[in-house]
């Protein structure tokens, strides 16, 4: 047995609205399921699914982890973001280990990272 892939990861919002409204500014339009007024919602990335959930307000979480994407241009995603308002924690920049990245955090407090592989 091997393991494939991951098909879709899970994350967890207070406000569904705001979740949706931040992640389509990021680029994030094709929702398969759901939108800013429902309970889920999914988005198609690639071949898997980033989904949504609304959560009570008094379920609430830490740190757990970070979620990599894959994009075709780090930079513009970057300044799409500042462009919107956000405010990334780092800038893009090239890492010894071959990506071209940047983080941001999801107003629910998830962090995201945008990559590419740096040609060498």
């Amino acid at each position: 047995m091997t393991i494939e892939s991951i098909s879709a990861i899970t994350i967890a919002t207070h406000d569904m609205a705001r979740a949706v409204a931040f992640y389509c500014a990021l680029g994030f339009d094709d929702i398969a399921h759901g939108g800013g007024d429902t309970a889920f919602t999914s988005f198609r990335v690639g071949s898997g699914f980033l989904n949504l959930i609304v959560m009570p307000k008094d379920k609430q979480w830490s740190w757990w982890g970070r979620i990599i994407f894959h994009v075709t241009d780090v930079d513009t995603v970057h300044a799409r973001a500042v462009a919107a308002g956000f405010s990334p924690s780092t800038t893009p920049r090239d890492a010894e280990w071959g990506e071209r990245y940047f983080h941001l955090t999801d107003p629910d407090g998830h962090e995201l990272s945008f990559a590419r592989p740096v040609r060498s």
